[in-house]
This record gives structure tokens, sequence and C-alpha cells, in this order.
């Protein structure tokens, strides 16, 4: 997106505001150029500024401590992948010579409320959420629809992120869909008081609200880059609220979005491209990303530093990290995503993850893309969903579909054809984790498939143990800072 020099300058500065507000996350006005009070006005008489606030949130996605801490797990969505890959155990640490990890992949941080990793996911949502709060007052509040094409589509980005903020919430701390079961504070508007929590079903009810309308102000959105949400990420967004909700009407409705995304033309990574790096937002098969630059200031506290060999950090310096060993065992050996993993290096993933340059701790200062979501992981939806409806055939069809593009001879994954029912579901699932690997998807998976989850041989903590979606270790605790700020939370 090009800027004049004014509306950089002042993007940045709703930027720095985000950064530096205190620690009273649900705080009503959290910059001191976009008030709630004003909110109602500015957004109408200047759409730059909507846009503006909208580029500060995408920022705050990929900034550093943005949950609050100075810790170098804290730095945005990508942080967070990295923590669900480790509770869904398919990512393993397999050393530990930093402890940047160890209380959390030993299953300690998230039974102790008072622990930051419980706080950094809390506090980050919700200051997305509370940014696209004002967005959307700015544009004239939830029911409105505004009259400019610009402002419909900022509209409509604002509401999808405040939907992605209520969605990973509920992932991470609820065990699994439960409509009558307290468990958020729903805040819809920046004039809201400090709330008590609110049923299941009225925040899946608001997030379905929020993308639909969404999805429908998108309508014609043509983004400069993927870092903007656009109609197919609002659609993707809201495939996985329903495919979480796991009822069968709400199965059929995920399907047939996932199939609406496919149809919009996103072709399947090829071959190459799985093991060329996931380094560049410009793969045709990315839906949503962000493409960095030295400008963003990232370094050794990223996605980057902490998955991949070729940068200089923790993955390379001695906090390993690498694919289950089970899980590695069950790629077949034809599988072009086999080669991902460096088998004699703890199998960490050097042939999926990495800087082109492909030098041991090279990149000091990350340019390398962050992937948010591809069209892989609609196929895999689309297969799962049909499958837990019966409908084997098209389950078949989707999952035959991406694996032509890992396999060179189809006689290699015609056991496909021959399968049925659960034996069905169960290999869409083991495709989807294979396939969508390190990604942060997997965690996802485990909750709406109530998977039982075992750890192989290759992990620093809890080698072997076998542990169900709704052991308490593998949510989230509300923190301590929202309970002591929250009277209405015990």
């Amino acid at each position: 997106m090009k800027y004049n020099i004014l509306k950089t300058v002042f993007t940045l500065a709703v930027i720095t505001s985000f950064l530096s507000c205190g620690d009273d996350f649900l705080e009503k006005s959290p910059t001191e150029f976009i008030s709630a009070e004003d909110a109602g006005l500015t957004g109408e008489l200047n759409p730059d500024i909507s846009e503006a606030t909208l580029s500060g949130i995408y920022s705050m996605m990929i900034n550093t401590e943005t949950g609050g801490t100075t810790a170098h797990e804290d730095f945005g969505q990508k942080g967070y992948d990295i923590f669900t890959d480790f509770l869904s155990g398919d990512l393993a640490l397999t050393a530990n010579n930093y402890n940047r990890y160890a209380n959390f992949v030993n299953l300690i941080s998230t039974v102790d409320y008072a622990d930051n990793n419980n706080y950094t996911p809390w506090r980050y949502y919700y200051r997305v959420i509370r940014s696209a709060n004002l967005v959307v007052n700015s544009l004239g509040g939830n029911d409105d629809i505004p009259e400019s094409e610009a402002a419909k589509h900022a509209l409509g980005q604002a509401k999808a992120l405040r939907a992605y903020g209520y969605f990973y919430l509920s992932q991470l701390f609820q065990k699994e869909y439960n409509a009558t079961e307290a468990i958020l504070p729903l805040y819809t508007s920046p004039f809201d008081p400090v709330l008590a929590q609110s049923p299941m079903s009225d925040v899946y009810d608001f997030m379905i609200k929020d993308l639909t309308s969404a999805a429908s102000l998108l309508e014609g959105f043509a983004r400069s880059n993927k870092t903007g949400i656009n109609q197919d990420v609002a659609r993707v967004l809201l495939a996985y609220v329903y495919a979480a909700k796991g009822d069968s009407a709400s199965n059929l409705l995920a399907k047939g979005l996932a199939d609406q995304v496919i149809a919009a033309g996103y072709p399947l990574m090829t071959s190459s491209e799985v093991v060329g790096g996931f380094n560049n937002v410009a793969t045709p098969a990315w839906i949503w990303g962000f493409d960095l630059t030295l400008a963003n200031g990232l370094d050794l506290a990223s996605w980057w530093g902490q998955m991949d060999v070729f940068t200089y950090s923790y993955q390379w310096a001695g906090d390993r990290k690498g694919i289950d060993d089970v899980l590695f065992s069950k790629i077949k050996d034809t599988d072009i995503r086999k080669t991902q993993f460096d088998v004699d290096n703890s199998l960490q993933p050097r042939n999926k993850f990495y800087n082109a340059a492909r030098v041991i701790g090279g990149q000091r200062n990350i340019e390398d893309d962050y992937i948010y979501m591809r069209v892989a992981e609609m196929y895999l939806l689309s297969a799962e969903m049909a499958a837990k409806e019966g409908q084997d055939g098209a389950a078949r069809t989707r999952l035959n579909e991406l694996l032509s593009n890992r396999f060179t001879d189809s006689a290699d994954y015609a056991y496909v054809n021959g399968l049925s029912g659960n034996a069905l579901l169960n290999e869409v699932i083991l495709q989807t984790r294979i396939e969508l690997w390190g990604e942060g998807k997997s965690y996802l998976s485990m909750k709406r498939n109530k998977q039982t989850m075992t750890r192989g041989t290759n992990h620093v903590f809890h080698s072997g143990l076998s542990i169900p979606h709704t052991d308490d270790r593998l949510t989230f605790e509300i923190p301590q800072a929202e309970v002591q700020n929250n009277p209405f939370i015990n």
C-alpha cells in the first residue's frame, strides 16, 4: 500500500501509540490520536484515519512486545502459532539450552494464571479487538453500512479482525464448544464498561455476524498486498468458526465456505514450493500473510528466529525444534513433505522454513515474510467437513487434489480411494497435521476433532505422554491481571 509522507507518519504514530499503552488493556481510549469519544466522527470524515488505524492493527500482528512483555516469545500472531503447535504435540522441543519455552512445553505455564504465557495472548487479542472496535465505531457502528466503498472495505476489515481476535481467544481459553458455558467478556463497542464473561453461544453468534457482514462489505475489495483482509480471508475465518462448533449444520456451512475460497482460484502450492522456504508472501497459494521488510525491525525475537536454523537466533543456537518423530514416521517415503525435515539434525524443518541464503545463523535482520493462511487449509477443511457428514466421495476428491501435488506417482496415494467413514476422517486429520505442520493449525484441528495426542520420543519434556484435548494443561488460564481488574471474574 502506497502512503504519502503525512499518512505514513500518522500510521507510525498510531502504531507507536498502540505499543505504548499501559497494562490496562481494556481501557476505553487506547490511543492519543483516536479516542472513543471522537471515534464516531473521524473515520467518516477522513477514511485515511480508519485505514491508518487498520495498518496499525496489522503491524501489531507482527510486532514484538504486543502481548505486554519483553519476552522473546512475544511477537504477535506467529508467536501464538508456536505456542499452540507445542501444545498439540506436533512441534517437539528437542533441545532446551536457553529455556525460552521450557515451562510452557513442560505444561506448567498454562495451569498457572500468574504466568506471562497466559497473559500475553489475552492481552494481544483483546488489543486487536479494542482497536477494531474503534474503527467500527468510527464508521458508524456495528449495524451501519457506510456509503463509500472505501469505508465499507475498512469496516469489513475491522469486523473481520475483531472476529479473528475472538476466535483465537475462544480456542485458547476454552476446552471445546459448549454453548452455555461462560468464557469471554464480549466487548462490541469502545464505550463498553468492564463486562462479565458471555456464554460461548453469544461469542460464536457475534463472530458469525461479524464475519458474515465482513464478507459482504469486502465484496469487490482489491487489496494492494496480502497484509490486508479481503473477502476470502473473512470466509476462511468464518469457515473455522463454524467448524469449531461441530454440529452437522455448521459443518456443512464450513464446507460451503471452504469450497467458495477454493473456487476463487488460489492454486495449491507445488511440490517445489512446499520445499521452497515458505518465505515469500507473493506465493500464489498464500491467502493472507505479511510482507516483512527491514523497516519492521525484527531480528532474533521473531518466528523466523525461533523456527529457522538459517536465522541468527534460538533454533540455530540451541533451543531446537522439530517435527514429532511419530508424526514424521507416518509420512510416506515418496511424499515430498518427508524431505522438509532433516533426519540428521533433530528433524528440524530445514527444508520447509528457511532463509533463501541457507547460511547457518545467517539472517540477522528479518526480511522473510510471515504466512497466516493458504488455500491448502480449505482443501483439508472441506475434506474434513465432508467426511464428518458422510460425503465420502467429496472428501476423497479434495484430499486427492492435495496429494496429487505431494506425490509423483498416483499409486502412492491410491489407498485414499478405498477409505470411508472414520478411516477417511482420520486420514484427513493426519494429512492436515502433515501438510500444515509448523503453521499454527494443528491445535485448532486437535480441538475441533476432540483428539487425544501422544507425544513421540524426541520431546525434551513428557516424551510418550498421551493427553486428551480437554486436559487443563492444553488450555490457557484467564490471566491474573484480568482476574484482578475484572470484578466479574473469579
